[in-house]
């Protein structure tokens, strides 16, 4: 039964997409405004998703007030719409449509079944899961979408903002009770990372009410020029100040209780193998990522081979930049502590480190005409991950734009330590965050075309990630690494490789934390401390590190079989212009690929 907020929205009901809607869709334009009813009914059970893409307006304003999974019963109400969704689609006769529709009802369908996956094992999601952890749970999530996302344009905007301040109270005490039942059924993050959960909670936590971010973000933003003019005068911070202090931080205090508990109870060991259905979980996980059949023994065999191969690429680069003893993982934690690729540790140079990544980004614009056609030209915004979450938070991420483009596409870096990133490396992950990496597969995803609404921002990330990998190749291609840096460029390819040793490692193997982070600082020459971080997220997000070079493989493949097939008709800009067609599964992409070289041939 739906949570009791969903069923009182204007004009929006669970009904719309339930079998009979599907029975009575025939034909492409039915089918596509079924999709449409579909993807506007989900966001009444993602309304931080409708923020996001910048839908919570008009008919759809009250969902600026809600978040998701609030209230008892929101993650059944979920799991009714995706599975009366699924039977809709499902129900469509693929044989009355046109061969675009049938791609998007698969795809759709593919969507569905993510969404469902991991009710098998009565949790939200194979690829994560725990309720709470160093990554995940609303003490992670919400204050930094509060901060960036929801807007603050006019009066209503911050009474909404009050409200999901409210409402975060509400799922923090259910997430905390998910997180007790799970924990019933043996299911309790590794106690490491329930210890970096609780210092993150303490930080959000252990400040006084008016000076918590919470707080200080709505101040900021309904006292900053011109938007008293707007009607925006209120007792904004008092009533804030309230919430905060009389049901945030009680609820805090109640997950926070609770997990200093459990981590006494945590069984030893930090795959997901330590869980009952543990080899269950991790096969739906790592299909659910890599969206293949391939055993981890067979990911774990790839990934061996091509941290040899690659590894033997950089000691041709590495020779010929005067760098020849050592390992290839010394040689490269040598190139890391030089003084002249260090930016400062301080304010000035975080500043200094992000207005290098703004001119990559700038420079990289000026080539993209050389490899894409119909370019969007979406503003990018290049941020530091919040210090309140970057003990846990990965070492870059993307977050999209919004539809209407209200809100800007944000490419985050974790500036924890700077000395993480020294300036050879910069280019490549650049060129995989943003362009021609995931901001560009976005822009032109979100451009729209022919996509139906559902299928506009909807990420696969064996498709995105393998595409950002690509990404930097294509970098390579075009000329974005200026000497040295090519070594930064294979040795983010050495690192997803060694990703798939690792995460296989972890949770196939059962290699302890400390065995896979010293086999990446060995191979990559990452310090130790950003390793560690990046085992510990691969230890409870499972499979996704995987995605990158599997995904990868598959677009070189793919684009490997139509140059050979065309020949002098193939060209760059044509091939990537698949992108217009949104994510899929890599078995669609081969055979979208095949049918492209097919019509192209023809023509």
């Amino acid at each position: 039964m739906a949570a009791a907020w969903l069923s009182g929205l204007p004009g929006q009901a669970f009904a719309q997409v339930g079998a009979q809607a599907g029975a009575q869709a025939g034909g492409d334009a039915a089918f596509g405004a079924l999709l449409d009813r579909i993807f506007f009914a989900s966001l009444l059970i993602e309304p931080q998703r409708a923020t996001t893409l910048g839908l919570d307006t008009g008919a759809r304003a009250v969902l600026r007030s809600r978040l998701d999974g609030e209230g008892r019963g929101a993650n059944e109400a979920s799991l009714a719409f995706y599975r009366d969704a699924q039977a809709a689609v499902s129900a469509v006769d693929p044989a009355g449509l046109n061969a675009q529709n049938r791609r998007n009802r698969a795809i759709v369908l593919h969507r569905f079944g993510e969404e469902l996956a991991g009710a098998r094992f009565d949790i939200d999601d194979p690829q994560m899961p725990f309720v709470i952890d160093q990554q995940r749970g609303a003490y992670f999530t919400i204050p930094d979408f509060l901060d960036n996302q929801h807007p603050i344009l006019v009066a209503e905007d911050a009474e909404a903002y009050l409200a999901r301040l409210a409402a975060f109270a509400i799922v923090l005490d259910d997430q905390t009770a998910e997180g007790a039942r799970q924990a019933g059924m043996g299911r309790i993050p590794p106690a490491w990372a329930i210890t970096l959960a609780l210092g993150q909670m303490a930080k959000l936590r252990n400040v006084a009410p008016e000076h918590n971010g919470l707080v200080t973000s709505l101040v900021r933003r309904t006292t900053e020029k011109g938007l008293a003019e707007k009607g925006l005068a209120g007792d904004w911070q008092r009533r804030a100040v309230s919430i905060v202090h009389d049901k945030v931080y009680p609820a805090l205090d109640r997950q926070m209780a609770l997990y200093r508990r459990l981590r006494a109870k945590s069984p030893a060991g930090d795959g997901i193998w330590r869980l009952k259905q543990g080899d269950a979980i991790y096969a739906a996980a790592l299909g659910a990522a890599t969206t293949t059949t391939l055993t981890p023994e067979a990911i774990h065999k790839i990934g061996l081979e091509q941290v040899a191969q690659i590894s033997a690429e950089l000691d041709t680069v590495l020779k010929a930049a005067g760098h020849t003893t050592g390992s290839i993982g010394a040689r490269l934690s040598a190139l890391n502590h030089a003084p002249e690729q260090l930016y400062p540790d301080t304010a000035e140079g975080r500043a200094q480190l992000i207005a290098g990544l703004n001119q990559s980004v700038a420079h990289m614009r000026t080539q993209l005409p050389r490899a894409f056609a119909d370019i969007p030209n979406d503003p990018l915004t290049i941020r530091a991950v919040p210090a309140e979450i970057q003990d846990g938070a990965p070492n870059g991420y993307y977050n999209s734009a919004s539809l209407d483009g209200s809100r800007p596409a944000i490419y985050w870096i974790n500036l924890k330590s700077v000395g993480d990133w020294p300036k050879y490396s910069l280019p490549s992950l650049t060129y995989h965050e943003g362009i021609p990496g995931h901001h560009l597969q976005g822009g032109y995803a979100q451009g729209g075309g022919e996509l139906p609404w559902i299928l506009r921002d909807y990420f696969i990330s064996a498709y995105g990630e393998g595409w950002a990998l690509y990404a930097e190749q294509l970098g390579d291609e075009l000329g974005g690494y200026q000497g040295i840096e090519r070594a930064g460029y294979l040795q983010s390819f050495l690192f997803r490789a060694v990703r798939l040793v690792v995460d296989t490692g972890i949770h196939h193997y059962r290699w302890s934390r400390e065995k896979a982070t010293a086999y990446m600082v060995e191979k990559t020459g990452f310090t130790p401390a950003r390793s560690q971080r990046e085992i510990e997220r691969y230890c409870t997000m499972i499979g996704q590190a995987c995605s990158y070079k599997m995904g990868h493989t598959a677009w070189v493949a793919n684009r490997r079989k139509a140059e050979k097939a065309l020949g002098d008709k193939f060209d760059l800009a044509w091939f990537h212009g698949v992108l217009k067609e949104g994510a899929m599964p890599l078995s669609l992409l081969e055979a979208r690929i095949d049918e492209r070289i097919a019509e192209r041939l023809k023509a």
